[in-house]
């Protein structure tokens, strides 16, 4: 503990930085002792994971984790499972890589994404890719141009890393019926990349699980709907 609040950490997604989290952290900062982590060259969820529960002195601790960073927080629970008080895991899935063409595909994809970031930069990139990951209404919008500078932060050597990550990603499927603590479940409506009915999922096989969808918002519901936190207080 800090003083009298609890430490919750922050753990962002893809080619998410301090930015992803800003929201939520400021809203929650009365509540609790929020930390966002940090990936730098790490390339694989274990390694986040253990990076993370090395970084944090505290020997309890709440955990909330967005996309890849929900995957990190599955990974904590995996390696320490006594250190989480609860856990919220947003727009994340829970799945390995899955075999033969959708395998294939996924890996073709994500190696042209990163292709297009080394040839034209991460900005332009980012541009395409980001518009499938925000409700279509923000698109072009202030908001949309703070994902823009987000992900212009990350080198294209950032990026392999964590497709490599992403794409050796551990299979979580027997870990969650084992996740004992109050779990919360967020899931952008619009989101297509990591959808409602694999949220559903999650919370039909985590025994305390409970979901919460966030209406006109896709993906980045960190960003997008920075007003949804209270439910994410370690006290609630």
């Amino acid at each position: 503990m800090n003083g009298s609040r609890p430490v919750l950490m922050l753990l962002p997604g893809l080619l998410c930085d301090h930015a992803a989290w800003a929201g939520p952290a400021q809203r929650l900062t009365a509540l609790a002792d929020c930390r966002i982590a940090s990936w730098g060259m790490l390339d694989s969820i274990e390694a986040m994971a253990s990076h993370l529960l090395a970084s944090v002195p505290e020997s309890r601790f709440a955990l909330a984790g967005h996309s890849m960073g929900g995957r990190g927080a599955l990974e904590v629970m995996r390696q320490a499972p006594h250190r989480v008080e609860r856990l919220a895991l947003l727009d994340t899935g829970f799945l390995p890589l899955p075999p033969g063409p959708p395998g294939g595909r996924e890996r073709e994809a994500r190696g042209a994404l990163l292709a297009q970031a080394r040839s034209v930069g991460m900005r332009a990139m980012g541009r395409s890719w980001a518009t499938g990951m925000v409700h279509p209404d923000r698109v072009g919008s202030p908001l949309f141009d703070e994902i823009l500078d987000m992900i212009e932060r990350s080198s294209p050597a950032q990026f392999a890393a964590q497709v490599r990550a992403l794409l050796r990603r551990p299979d979580a499927s027997a870990l969650l019926p084992a996740i004992t603590c109050p779990t919360l479940l967020l899931c952008g409506r619009r989101d297509h990349w990591n959808p409602l009915d694999s949220h559903v999922d999650m919370r039909d096989r985590i025994p305390a699980g409970r979901l919460e969808v966030i209406e006109d918002a896709g993906h980045m519901i960190t960003m997008e709907a920075p007003q949804g936190w209270p439910t994410l207080s370690p006290h609630g």
